[in-house]
């Protein structure tokens, strides 16, 4: 038996890491981004789904919203942290 989840945050984190990288805010290198990443996401609560659409789909614009500022909020924390 396979069973597919995936923690909803963690997709908004990898958009968000993505975006900084493609705009030069952040060096593409793979250990410096796991750390990165690994430590954002110890600091934001868990939120499953089957697939990212559905979770997309489901939730409101003011949880999108908190949502998206938790993760500006962790990664930001996260990228000082491992920078300095």
């Amino acid at each position: 038996m396979s069973i597919e989840i995936e923690n909803y945050y963690e997709h908004l984190l990898l958009e968000e890491v993505n975006q900084l990288v493609i705009g030069g805010d952040l060096p593409a290198d793979e250990e410096l981004l796991s750390d990165i990443a690994c430590l954002a996401m110890n600091n934001l609560p868990s939120r499953y789904a089957h697939h990212a659409v559905d979770m997309a789909f489901f939730l409101s614009e003011d949880e999108r919203i908190e949502m998206n500022n938790k993760v500006a909020i962790a990664l930001n924390n996260a990228i000082e942290k491992v920078m300095s």
